[in-house]
């Protein structure tokens, strides 16, 4: 799938506002915006002030041609009005081209990780639309779409809409213990793609069947296969070890499950040794001769990277819990032009991101480099 520029993306979403006493073009002013974004800018103020500082030749070739650039309050007038559901549907394109780009020729099991997260900031203001349900492709960590919705009660119903909708043949998603929904694996299944997902303490129930199939004698039940990943890194070694088997008929009336697992994890600080032991246990539809235990370990482990590949890099490096903005769809499209940047620095082949946005700001046009715009 061909992989287009990013200003070409811009230029397609549509704009709202009546053509008498526009002085910038739509395009500009979102292109404008993740150019700011990527060289460090938190908010629209932000964006505006290095509109300002910008040299007059980069601004231009963002379209910005009357020798001035959009204000804070002019930002938030086309912003609080934005159409956010044409401008999410065209970045989700343009990330699922990035994605299977990059996946095509490099990965057999194309992991999913679906999960929540709260802008806390606007949430406090009052906003509405302020808990986001992303779509994070496992590996790049780029998300590939996020909702809004009401509260966490809503996820299920917006998980349907976004497995119906961008799921495909071959793909495996990894969701979280509020997800695990019959519903929601039924849904996976039928669209060809295969599911994940972990069985906490307070699911009594489904943690003592998985514990009992996996502790079936040898004679009456599939053998236990089993992996060890060891990783060395950021002050502490680690070593996880999963042990899974293949469920017989009768085992369990989950929809489609074809096998448990369980992993022990074991962590020890190098410094002072501390020790931290941890166990999870899980089901999955993938089937023995689909996905080994190691690529199983592996895509539990990489459904963290909606956490810290886009969670936590978007609260650290680009304050969003701290952002109180509050009007119309701004919430939304904030946190969507910080998705955008980290994308486009991730499918560009940078992985630090907070690095990145430093060594965009002194040479900004890398930045517009990265959008397809040659200053």
């Amino acid at each position: 799938m061909h992989q287009r520029p990013l200003i070409e993306v811009l230029a397609e979403v549509p704009d709202h506002r009546q053509a008498r006493g526009k002085r910038y073009s739509l395009a500009s002013i979102l292109a404008l915006t993740v150019v700011a974004v990527l060289c460090g800018a938190r908010r629209y103020g932000d964006v505006a002030q290095w509109g300002r500082d910008c040299a007059g030749g980069l601004t231009e070739a963002l379209g910005c041609t009357r020798g001035t650039t959009p204000c804070a309050a002019t930002l938030h007038n086309v912003f609080k009005d934005l159409d956010i559901g044409a401008f999410e549907e065209r970045l989700e394109g343009w990330a699922e081209s990035v994605v299977r780009t990059v996946e095509g020729t490099t990965r057999r099991l194309r992991g999913r990780a679906l999960d929540g997260k709260t802008l806390r900031g606007s949430k406090k203001r009052g906003a509405p639309g302020t808990h986001l349900l992303s779509l994070v492709g496992h590996g790049l960590g780029l998300t590939l779409t996020q909702q809004a919705v009401d509260d966490k009660t809503n996820e299920i119903t917006a998980s349907l809409e976004v497995v119906r909708r961008l799921l495909f043949t071959g793909e495996v998603l990894t969701v979280d213990a509020l997800l695990s929904q019959r519903e929601i694996a039924s849904a996976i299944v039928e669209r060809g793609g295969a599911y994940l997902r972990p069985a906490k303490d307070n699911q009594p129930e489904r943690c003592a069947t998985i514990m009992a199939v996996l502790a079936t004698p040898p004679s009456l039940a599939e053998p236990v296969r089993r992996a060890t990943h060891t990783a060395v890194g950021h002050g502490r070694r680690e070593r996880r070890t999963i042990q899974i088997r293949a469920l017989l008929p009768g085992d369990t009336d989950w929809p489609d499950a074809a096998q448990v697992f369980r992993i022990e994890r074991r962590v020890v600080q190098a410094k002072t040794g501390e020790v931290r032991h941890e166990v999870a246990l899980g089901v999955t539809s993938l089937r023995p001769e689909q996905a080994s235990p190691g690529q199983i370990l592996r895509l539990v482990r990489h459904h963290w990277a909606i956490e810290n590949q886009s969670h936590y890099v978007r609260d650290v490096t680009f304050d969003e819990d701290r952002s109180q903005v509050r009007s119309g769809a701004i919430p939304q499209l904030m946190a969507a032009r910080r998705t955008l940047a980290i994308g486009a620095m991730r499918a560009a082949g940078y992985t630090n991101i907070a690095a990145t946005c430093r060594r965009f700001a002194a040479r900004p046009t890398e930045a517009l480099a990265l959008l397809g715009v040659q200053a």
